[in-house]
């Protein structure tokens, strides 16, 4: 691919136009201290409350600005493949929309690809890591990650923090493995670039429970089915 970008920062988005209001112009703001050229991709997924209207105002005023529509929802992870795909840089990454990860961490996240790392990954669960949630969010949290530990071999602590980055060739080689469309998303990946053989690094960070966090209790059951699923897929089967 001929590209001049090195940085594409993917934001997935569905009915978050409020959110979207502070996290553009942000992170035009942090980008422009990571990367001399970067772009911004809101892969909004079939939003009705104005996101699409408001990114396509931001792409007539600044060209790094880009909007990836679909009329459909197609869920958190078939928005982020695509726009990985679609993506100029050799670095891509992603973040949630509410910036519930401090922005000032973006420049730690990209550090670690152009040091040799193939994926990063925020942490919420490292002894220094700062976070502000519910107790019960807390517990919900650490015992789904325990179990990705413990039956999917993984070395990380927090799988589900929504602030990746991955050197574009490595993780293209990875979607076509990856087959949750959803929030699981985020572990598959990293234990699938795991087994790989992928170098992936956890880092702490600054954490605070967003106002727009979608996850319901029905998509916490359907993840950990999910882990059962990818341990059998990756272990069970090729026995």
């Amino acid at each position: 691919m001929n590209s001049s970008v090195e940085v594409s920062a993917v934001i997935p988005v569905f009915n978050d136009v409020d959110s979207l209001k502070t996290a553009i112009p942000e992170s035009i703001k942090v980008l422009e201290t990571v990367s001399d050229s970067f772009e911004i991709i809101v892969a909004e997924d079939g939003s009705t409350d104005g996101s699409r209207e408001l990114v396509l105002e931001w792409e007539e005023r600044d060209n790094r600005v880009r909007l990836f529509h679909s009329d459909e929802r197609l869920g958190r992870g078939r928005a982020l493949n695509r726009a990985f795909e679609a993506a100029k840089g050799e670095i891509v990454c992603y973040y949630d929309v509410d910036l519930a990860t401090d922005m000032s961490h973006l420049s730690e996240l990209i550090t670690h690809i152009r040091d040799g790392a193939d994926a990063a990954t925020g942490s919420r669960l490292l002894p220094s890591s700062d976070i502000v949630r519910t107790a019960g969010r807390e517990v919900a949290s650490r015992g789904y990650n325990m179990m990705v530990r413990l039956i999917l071999k993984s070395r990380l602590y927090d799988h589900q923090c929504g602030f990746k980055a991955f050197r574009r060739a490595q993780i293209l080689k990875l979607i076509p493995d990856i087959q949750s469309g959803h929030w699981f998303w985020d572990t598959e990946a990293l234990v699938i670039a795991q087994k790989r053989g992928y170098r992936v690094d956890e880092f702490a960070v600054k954490w605070r429970t967003g106002s727009g966090t979608t996850v319901r209790p029905k998509d916490v059951f359907s993840m950990g089915s999910s882990v059962l699923k990818l341990w059998w897929r990756l272990y069970a089967e090729k026995n």
